[in-house]
């Protein structure tokens, strides 16, 4: 078995989470998974000062800003639906 000593840049993990969090932000309920990936990546961010760490950085941001918005937009909707009638829990 042959070891190889390569690591992959956090640089580029964070970037690739960013974009991996914006994605999901849209497709996951209540925008969780932008959120959960954005601090992921901002984590990873923290570990190496490139080029690539500040644009993945602000990649970040952007999805838990996006996740952010959409919970809450989400949650309103829900609840005004609720009010009006329209929405009902399964009993």
């Amino acid at each position: 078995m042959v070891k190889t000593d390569s690591k992959i840049p956090h640089g580029l993990v964070a970037y690739l989470m960013g974009v991996i969090g914006i994605v999901l932000a849209f497709l996951s309920t209540y925008g969780l998974g932008g959120i959960v990936f954005g601090i992921i990546g901002l984590f990873y961010c923290r570990k190496e000062k490139s080029d690539l760490s500040k644009r993945a950085k602000k990649l970040n941001i952007i999805s838990i800003v996006v996740g952010v918005i959409l919970m809450i937009l989400t949650v309103t909707i829900n609840a005004y639906l609720i009010s009006q009638g329209t929405l009902q829990f399964p009993q």
